[in-house]
């Protein structure tokens, strides 16, 4: 898949997730949607974009997801459900 299609995809995902009244949640769940729903290397090509063209193209959003939550999409975090969270009791 070309980074650009790559690009474009992640922008609409942000767009999606940037209707969220908290943006710090919309950033989350940005990062958990490519977690979940892109294949590794999907995210590999990807993350190399980012880092060879310093996010060019995609929206802030976008980028800010990515630079917080980059050992995530790295696969070097567990993905977590958007319903876990919060205190076990």
């Amino acid at each position: 898949m070309s980074a650009d299609n790559l690009v474009r995809m992640a922008n609409r995902i942000g767009q999606f997730f940037a209707a969220m009244p908290h943006r710090e949640e919309a950033i989350d769940d940005i990062a958990q949607h490519l977690r979940k729903f892109w294949e590794p290397r999907m995210r590999k090509q990807f993350l190399a974009h980012v880092d060879e063209h310093g996010g060019e193209g995609l929206d802030p959003i976008v980028m800010e997801a990515v630079s917080t939550h980059r050992a995530l999409l790295e696969g070097r975090e567990p993905a977590v459900p958007a319903a876990a969270g919060g205190d076990a009791g």
